[in-house]
């Protein structure tokens, strides 16, 4: 894309975090906005937010949106349509975390994740497709993570998801190579937002372990959203590929073209390792456990 200026742009998880921070950058940048999120109150006070903000001619509306429901999305699409009539610029990055080892997750912890962070990447794109094939041009960005490039001990659940979302927009972006529309895959590093304090425990996961993984990711979190939002769309307005947003990003993305198959344990060394959430040591006398 050119400009953000008179684009109608789409953007989903924007009750908060870089979703939030997207829309003030494209409320300034004179954009027409369709902001959406599963969290009403959220998505409210980013409208109160923007408003100051908003170019004289520029207009929001807000819908709530479950990104995991395929016939929502359909609906949100066709709404969009009636009330915009036009997209320019669609913003896959509602997402969610999802704390535990795979042996600590349960398959039904891990299909509401795929629902969310994946399947409803591809939603988004399938069902605004029509629109943005109409447009001079046009521009999705897919949000993946840090955890798409590489996949630490811990995030077996969550970093597949990010590398399903990788491996889609970039396939998608070559498919789409010669027509009007854009491609970019998005790959954050820490971010200062709620996603981690937010982060469902798996089925498996200890409360007290939940908190201390909580705390720790907090910690990991040196980017702000506002930053990164103007990455984002700077990478948009290059037609980049792909991003990558922070340091810690840039690091371990170098690391991995380098050295892949040490690149995990790398990032390991930056997220401290902890056992699965194991049943309380078993009491003396019972020999089931021990090695011979």
């Amino acid at each position: 894309m050119r400009e953000i200026r008179g684009s109608v742009a789409v953007v989903t998880g924007a009750g908060s975090g870089i979703g939030r921070a997207l829309a003030m950058e494209l409320a300034s940048a004179g954009a027409q906005l369709a902001i959406a999120d599963v969290n009403s109150a959220g998505l409210d006070e980013t409208r109160k937010i923007i408003g100051p903000a908003m170019a004289s001619s520029a207009v929001a509306r807000t819908y709530v949106l479950d990104v995991s429901d395929v016939s929502a999305v359909e609906a949100f699409a066709r709404q969009v349509e009636r009330d915009f009539d036009r997209v320019s610029l669609l913003i896959n990055n509602a997402g969610v975390a999802l704390m535990g080892t795979f042996a600590e997750v349960s398959l039904a912890d891990m299909e509401w994740l795929f629902k969310i962070n994946y399947w409803g990447v591809v939603y988004g794109c399938k069902f605004f497709m029509p629109m943005l094939e109409r447009e001079p041009e046009a521009h999705i960005v897919n949000i993946s993570s840090l955890f798409g490039l590489v996949a630490p001990p811990g995030q077996a659940a969550y970093a597949s998801s990010k590398f399903a979302v990788r491996g889609f927009t970039e396939a998608l972006r070559l498919e789409l190579k010669n027509t009007n529309i854009r491609v970019t895959c998005v790959h954050p590093g820490g971010i200062r937002t709620e996603i981690a304090e937010k982060a469902r425990a798996g089925a498996g996961v200890r409360a007290e372990v939940a908190a201390q993984d909580r705390e720790r990711f907090k910690k990991l979190a040196p980017t702000t959203p506002e930053t990164a939002a103007k990455v984002i769309l700077k990478g948009v307005l290059r037609n980049k590929p792909r991003v990558l947003i922070g340091a810690d990003a840039r690091q371990v993305d170098r690391f991995q073209r380098l050295m892949p198959a040490r690149a995990a344990s790398m990032l390991a060394s930056f997220v401290e390792k902890r056992a699965p959430s194991q049943p309380p040591p078993s009491k003396a006398g019972d020999n089931r456990n021990k090695t011979r």
